[in-house]
């Protein structure tokens, strides 16, 4: 029996724009099967939530908190909340 998917929203700061950041995200969250969206924002921090498999959020909140290619995390804020049942993932 599956686990109920899980839901959380990230905020990265740091060097995280510019870096290909949403998309290396996107990228991962679809091959992960994982729902939701990424986006900048204007205070320079990236924000996205993922909704999908424990396992697979996990994942993408690790993957965040490296950072992708040359992004540079100097922070994750990490929230749980409960999934919507988002479908797709997109860069906002």
């Amino acid at each position: 029996m599956p686990e109920p998917p899980v839901r959380r929203r990230i905020r990265a700061t740091g060097r995280v724009q510019g870096v290909f950041f949403r998309d290396a995200t996107r990228q991962e969250a679809e091959r992960r099967g994982v729902a939701g969206w990424v986006r900048n924002r204007d205070d320079g921090s990236v924000e996205a939530v993922f909704e999908g498999a424990p396992d697979a959020v996990d994942a993408l909140v690790e993957l965040a908190r490296a950072g992708p290619g040359s992004a540079q995390v100097e922070a994750l804020d990490v929230e749980q909340e409960e999934p919507e049942g988002l479908r797709g993932f997109d860069v906002r």
